[in-house]
């Protein structure tokens, strides 16, 4: 009887243990359509990029008539004196935006996860999280109503109002990728050169910042890529001579779609993607 009684606790599964059937209930992959449910999305999403991308080298004015491969739409748009005005406006936006979004983020993450904990610890991480839950116009609406009152207080203007409105925004996309690398990281290594005497800043110079680097680069990138692609709060704030290139894109539309400008958004299609594989790869550093 005990060895009967063994034999069918062996074959009984484990309590907390699921059977591969079970599992294979769960996935997602196994259940009917999820395929071609997966497909469609794909289809829908990237298939209107293929078609601007292949039209960019139509020769022809037509979007929508093809005729034959040209280069002569990009070389157009690089002789656009007012598209390269906008691009280099981007690029300084987003630079700028970039650097003081990644320093806050980086010291909001120290801040969060090697400091001491503190009261309103939750609440300071759901601060820094706000712009990504609250809707992108509520927050342009709100940041266009205060720095209207500042100039109207101070007579200030510029455009360093449109780098700091880009900077706030992209404080929380900078942040998310270097705490999850200051969460992944054991504090035996600063530990071991606290013991060592080395002081709070050497520690963190030499130990805690080289750790750290994978995951200030992706939150780097992630938010250029965000402050190169916005549209709507430099709409709200950009002032005279701001233009950025997604408002040139957005105005140059409303006049009608050039291969031009399907020119101009291939290749910010290509930077974005560019910037993107360039994530994934550090993202896989990041977990080695």
């Amino acid at each position: 009887m005990a060895e009967i009684s063994a034999a069918a606790r062996d074959r009984t599964p484990m309590a907390g243990t699921r059977s591969p059937a079970r599992r294979r209930m769960r996935d997602l992959r196994a259940m009917p359509g999820f395929s071609a449910v997966a497909w469609a999305c794909i289809v829908a999403l990237y298939l209107p990029i293929v078609v601007l991308v292949v039209f960019s080298f139509n020769d022809n004015r037509s979007v929508v008539r093809w005729t034959e491969f040209s280069w002569r739409w990009y070389e157009a748009a690089f002789a656009n004196e007012a598209i390269r005005g906008a691009a280099w406006t981007s690029l300084k936006i987003a630079a700028v935006a970039t650097l003081g979004a990644t320093v806050a983020a980086t010291m909001a993450a120290l801040a969060t996860t090697r400091g001491p904990r503190f009261r309103g610890r939750a609440l300071a991480l759901g601060i820094v999280n706000q712009p990504l839950v609250i809707p992108e116009i509520v927050t342009a609406i709100a940041t266009l109503s205060l720095f209207s009152l500042i100039k109207r207080l101070t007579g200030v203007n510029g455009i360093g109002y449109l780098m700091l409105a880009h900077t706030a925004f992209c404080i929380p996309f900078a942040f998310m990728p270097v705490r999850a690398r200051l969460e992944d990281m054991t504090l035996t290594l600063e530990q071991a050169a606290a013991d060592l005497y080395a002081t709070p800043w050497r520690t963190f110079r030499l130990v805690t910042l080289p750790l750290l680097a994978p995951g200030i680069l992706a939150g780097a990138m992630l938010a250029f890529v965000v402050s190169l692609d916005d549209v709507i709060i430099t709409l709200m704030i950009a002032g005279p001579g701001e233009t950025t290139l997604p408002i040139y894109i957005l105005g140059a539309i409303r006049r009608g779609i050039t291969p031009e400008i399907n020119a101009v958004s291939t290749i910010l299609v290509g930077v974005s993607v560019l910037l993107v594989l360039l994530l994934f790869w550090v993202q896989r550093q990041m977990r080695k």
